[in-house]
């Protein structure tokens, strides 16, 4: 585990080894888990010891009475409500980091949900502060046996798990979404375990979530409400950091579409990247709806006075998810194939989807209504 030869007041290397690895859907019995913060700080939880639970893996926790530790994490942090669309075409569109106006509100939400104190740590314009960000991630992992979520590292600035250090912390262990992408893992070596081991990482990191302590947190009820509040407020927001927010980012995405000018058919280089943005924010409703359909009879449960705006509001949710895979079929399925590339470069093709998108658009407005309803009650 460490090597205790060395005179340093630390040992070269400490691993926290058994970390749930994090990844992109590969199919199995685990859900889709396609979003790097949430299914992150959900493993650290197991590894810690503090599972909420996966009625999909094991028998429902009997903490809150909740069974899935994902969705419960995707509703508090609100990307469970959310969707965004910055002008143009771009692949950060959905990036936690520009999900709210004031940056770290999801993970502090987040974190409060979970019932532990967190510290954000950015990198300090025109200074060099690795030597702090590697103290950091040497006391968490060698004192207090915690995992550190790292944003960037391997591939781009999206939350990754660092679960150890190696060479007096040259080297960090972890697991990335990303450390199986060639174009995101050159340099890049790997653990017995699977864990990426990566060096000269600094310059590759855009920030450090250390897990803090436990903490009280405010009664369940109190806490149920102030998520339900937040996923009105990502919903109904309609511009975040110069992008469309919430429901007002449906209509921007299918303006989108509409533009053939921005699918050259003798391009395929822009297609290929007109296609990943578009079927982004269909994996983003179509996994943040259907884990908002989850969640919301949890609180249902425990709020029986709220359980009939709810389970209408989750109903919603759900047909979101089901407009989404209709989308889906129109260019030929799931996946990012040529094939299906080319197909939406159809104009007849995206003329049959824009529909669709605002049938979706038209869910999430009744949906905010029905929570809106619930929190009267």
């Amino acid at each position: 585990m460490a090597d205790q030869s060395r005179s340093s007041d630390y040992p070269a290397r400490a691993v926290l080894e058994g970390v749930p690895r994090v990844h992109f859907y590969e199919g199995g019995k685990r859900c889709p888990e396609d979003f790097t913060f949430p299914s992150s700080l959900r493993a650290c939880l197991e590894y810690m010891g503090e599972s909420y639970g996966c009625e999909h893996l094991m028998e429902p926790q009997p903490i809150r009475q909740l069974c899935c530790t994902y969705a419960y994490i995707m509703s508090a942090c609100g990307y469970a409500f959310s969707l965004s669309w910055r002008p143009g075409w771009h692949m950060d569109n959905n990036s936690i980091l520009f999900m709210s106006a004031e940056p770290d509100e999801p993970f502090r939400r987040a974190f409060q949900a979970v019932g532990h104190s967190h510290e954000i740590i950015l990198k300090q314009e025109g200074r060099n502060n690795e030597a702090y960000f590697r103290r950091r991630i040497i006391e968490s992992i060698r004192d207090k046996r915690r995992p550190v979520l790292g944003f960037g590292i391997v591939g781009p600035p999206e939350c990754c798990i660092v679960t150890g250090y190696d060479e007096d912390g040259n080297v960090l262990t972890g697991w990335s979404f990303f450390q199986g992408f060639p174009e995101f893992n050159a340099g890049v070596e790997f653990e017995p375990s699977g864990y990426f081991r990566k060096r000269d990482w600094f310059k590759d990191t855009h920030s450090l979530i250390i897990i803090g302590e436990k903490e009280e947190q405010p009664p369940r009820g109190e806490l149920y409400r102030g998520i339900l509040k937040w996923a009105l407020e990502a919903a109904r927001t309609p511009m975040v950091h110069g992008r469309s927010s919430g429901i007002a980012a449906y209509q921007a995405w299918a303006e989108h579409l509409l533009r053939d000018e921005d699918f050259p058919v003798e391009d395929k280089a822009v297609l290929r990247e007109r296609h990943m943005v578009h079927d982004d924010a269909v994996g983003m409703v179509a996994e943040a709806r259907w884990y908002a359909s989850l969640f919301l009879p949890q609180i249902a449960r425990h709020e029986s006075g709220m359980a009939e705006e709810l389970l209408a509001a989750a109903s919603c949710y759900a047909a979101e998810h089901d407009l989404m895979w209709r989308i889906w079929g129109l260019v030929g399925g799931i996946g990012r194939e040529e094939p299906k590339v080319m197909k939406l470069a159809e104009p007849s093709v995206r003329r049959q989807i824009v529909p669709v998108i605002l049938q979706a658009r038209d869910r999430d407005v009744e949906a905010a209504d029905h929570i809106e309803r619930a929190l009267t009650k």
